[in-house]
């Protein structure tokens, strides 16, 4: 049974993870609490991959206090040897009397493992409790593991007339300094950014977090900013090897139909890495793709493309979450739309969103929908 206590502590340990909402990748976000007599003992949350665990780092605060505690962890605590040993293990042998977990772990080396690991040793074990919020904290991690494939979101900036460039091309800049800075943020969480040759080729972006470590929670003031994979859809190895976002710090990837010998060879002597993927519609195949990413242990992807490959990832099933940033101005009929979506002439055809969240983000609106 679990009271209003015990979801204090749930949010709390909730909270915690989410401090590594920046630093665990390909790991999931993770945070524990532990609690003796209604007094707080010890708390602790995961907080880079191949460091300790919520639950140790948890059980560490509290010594010999975690005796006789209850652990309050959001997600099913480990029970195999990965980088680091078994948390169930830390748990049973520090004699805690009771583990409340928000949600199994979907990992198959774990997936209830953990859980009746704990009940055999005669620890008192309940499940679900803020199950919700606690799959909101993962859901790349979460869709790797049961799908086989990353979580994506899908960004834009446009007018309030949904234009994301005038008719001349001209796209620079539409939304404020203060969204601008938001999607550092969204990039800063991401495992990769996707884009297409025709957007490195005509704007030549950086595709980096250019966030400083001080300005994301839960990093360290003076440790290291993670930059995400950058991955850039390329069929016929347009992408230039002068192009930015090779010369800068972290990896690229080129995925493409042409493995022509001499531009792979230009584009890895550049830095990139080069992968010849099954043909789509279109050119690359997208599915391919992402499983791909995810047997690299891509969590996350946010898409930053133009609207013939954004529209192409949506058509396809692909996008889960659309990310709209629109600013308080209109850029005329003729300008650039959001999505190429070929094929939709009857209402029957449109394509369903459910909106998440609308706020303000400086002078300008950030709409969050999922796919349904």
């Amino acid at each position: 049974m679990t009271g209003s206590a015990d979801r204090t502590h749930m949010a709390r340990a909730i909270r915690l993870a989410a401090l590594g909402l920046y630093t665990t990748d390909p790991n999931p976000r993770v945070g524990c609490v532990l609690v003796r007599d209604d007094v707080v003992v010890g708390e602790g949350w995961h907080q880079r991959a191949g460091g300790p665990h919520a639950e140790r780092v948890a059980l560490e605060a509290a010594g010999a206090k975690a005796r006789g505690a209850t652990a309050y962890v959001s997600l099913e605590p480990c029970c195999h040897h990965g980088k680091t040993p078994p948390c169930t293990d830390a748990l049973i042998e520090a004699g805690v009397a009771r583990v409340i977990m928000a949600m199994r772990d979907p990992n198959p080396l774990v997936s209830g493992a953990g859980l009746e690991l704990l009940r055999a040793q005669g620890i008192e074990v309940g499940i679900g409790l803020l199950e919700e919020e606690a799959r909101r904290l993962n859901p790349g991690f979460i869709k790797r593991m049961e799908q086989g494939l990353p979580y994506v979101r899908c960004k834009l900036a446009a007018s309030l007339d949904g234009r994301t460039a005038m008719a001349s091309g001209e796209s620079q800049w539409i939304t404020s300094d203060a969204a601008r800075r938001d999607v550092q943020l969204l990039r800063a969480r991401s495992s990769a950014i996707l884009t297409g040759a025709g957007t490195v080729v005509a704007d030549d972006p950086s595709l980096n977090v250019r966030l400083a470590a001080r300005d994301l929670p839960g990093v360290e003031p003076d440790g290291p900013v993670r930059q995400p994979l950058r991955v850039v859809v390329d069929s016929r190895l347009r992408t230039p090897p002068t192009a930015r976002m090779l010369n800068l710090p972290g990896l690229n990837l080129i995925a493409c139909l042409d493995p022509d010998p001499g531009r792979v060879a230009q584009l890895e002597a550049a830095g990139a890495r080069v992968r010849v993927l099954p043909a789509g519609r279109g050119g690359v195949d997208l599915d391919s793709l992402l499983r791909f990413l995810a047997r690299q242990e891509i969590n996350e992807v946010l898409i930053e493309a133009g609207a013939t490959l954004a529209g192409a990832a949506l058509q396809a099933g692909l996008v889960d979450e659309v990310v709209l940033y629109l600013a308080s101005h209109l850029m005329g009929d003729a300008g650039l739309g959001l999505f190429h979506l070929p094929g939709l002439e009857l209402m029957r055809d449109r394509l369903p969103l459910a909106i998440q969240d609308v706020r303000r983000v400086g002078p300008d609106l950030r709409v969050t929908a999922l796919t349904v």
